[in-house]
């Protein structure tokens, strides 16, 4: 396995290979991530893992400097599954015009209305930052295929759509969620958790499995049964952001008439913020 740093190395590396796989990651790498890219093997004979903490993905209250760097052993992880490049560049190589201090990067990607909404409510930046860092590497990488998870099923879908849109010729597969046996979806802000916190922390997908069944009963509007699940995260300890019933299809609020459902929700436990999502073929309710 190679560990590159620059891009131009990168190109030289890749412009030898046949098809090429990509798996965009921040590192502190987990059996999730892993899962990935023993999917995007099974689709090149080249997998590419890129370890970036893409600070323009921040807002100025997040936890950019925070965030846990841990390249050797995301390194060894990677080269035991058979990645055969693992792209970790600095910021600089990223966003030319960093001086230090600013990154200057005036040109980002502009997003539908979506990238507002559920994460993007409180994190204004977020998917803009995810977005144009997300080009970049594509611009560099240039793979046929990238691989991403859905447990951030919002930044999946609109990924989708920066591909579709902006015509990058790249297939976006989608990686199932990889979860702890209590539901607990595996995430890098786990470690943050003590362990009477991590088993608290299963609450949200109990919570959303709660939602599930609530919509099967048909008893309760939407509304009410994304109230009622949010009040009792809240009575539990949670501040919660959102529980949300929309459809899979359009991430649009779900109508009765829908049939394909994803259940979001995104809610912060001891100051640590955790997303899950459960996707939920349901029959028209009318």
């Amino acid at each position: 396995m190679q560990l590159i740093h620059s891009s131009a190395e990168l190109k030289g590396v890749l412009s030898k290979r046949k098809r090429v796989a990509f798996v965009p990651t921040m590192g502190n790498l987990h059996a999730g991530h892993l899962q990935l890219v023993e999917i995007a093997k099974q689709h090149a004979d080249c997998v590419v893992v890129s370890i970036f903490v893409n600070p323009l993905q921040f807002g100025p209250n997040e936890d950019l400097d925070k965030y846990p760097r841990t390249l050797a052993a995301d390194c060894e992880k990677l080269e035991a599954i058979g990645a055969n490049v693992v792209f970790a560049p600095s910021v600089s190589e990223m966003y030319p015009g960093f001086n230090g201090k600013s990154l200057n990067q005036n040109v980002t990607i502009n997003l539908p209305a979506i990238a507002s909404e559920l994460c993007g409510a409180s994190r204004s930046v977020h998917f803009s930052g995810v977005a144009t860092i997300v080009s970049k590497l594509f611009n560099i990488v240039q793979p046929n295929v990238a691989v991403f998870g859905k447990k951030d099923f919002q930044q999946l879908f609109i990924i989708r759509k920066l591909v579709n849109q902006l015509n990058f010729p790249i297939e976006i597969i989608a990686g199932d969620t990889v979860r702890e046996q209590d539901g607990l979806a595996l995430s890098s802000r786990n470690g943050k958790f003590n362990p009477a916190e991590k088993l608290q922390a299963a609450q949200l997908h109990l919570t959303l499995r709660e939602v599930v069944e609530a919509i099967k009963l048909k008893q309760k509007d939407f509304i009410t049964i994304e109230a009622d699940a949010a009040q009792r995260l809240s009575e539990k300890g949670w501040q919660v952001d959102y529980i949300s019933i929309r459809s899979s299809a359009t991430l649009q609020p779900a109508s009765k008439n829908d049939g394909n459902l994803v259940i979001l929700g995104a809610a912060t436990l001891n100051e640590t913020r955790l997303i899950d999502n459960i996707e939920f073929c349901a029959k028209p309710l009318n």
